[in-house]
């Protein structure tokens, strides 16, 4: 989201927790993230804006023990694919959040 894009200007500190759900497996990343507009790997990524990169700093795994068990059914619409238009969420289209949302880059230009 690009809120935590915003968040990673401000401080580059970041904590992801990885939850694998059909295997129930954690793994917890800490480390310092930087946004990259121009990085080499945008063109591998069909409608990316920025690329975000992170440095390492503790890589662990955590206990699973009380991961519920999932299956996956299907993958989202929403990854964007070449070749299709990558459709707008309905909470994109709220009022409430249209004053925080980035206007979308206009393809003609």
């Amino acid at each position: 989201m690009f809120l935590t894009a915003g968040n990673i200007a401000a401080n580059h500190e970041v904590g992801l927790l990885l939850i694998d759900f059909e295997n129930p497996q954690r793994l917890r990343i800490h480390g310092t993230a930087n946004i990259h507009i121009n990085d080499p790997l945008i063109s591998e990524y069909h409608d990316a804006q920025y690329i975000i990169r992170i440095t390492i700093r503790n890589l662990f795994l955590n206990c699973p023990r009380y991961i519920h068990r999932f299956q996956k059914v299907e993958q989202s619409g929403y990854i964007p694919k070449k070749g299709c238009e990558t459709p707008t969420p309905e909470w994109k289209k709220l009022d409430v959040v249209q004053d925080v949302l980035p206007k979308k880059p206009n393809k003609d230009s």
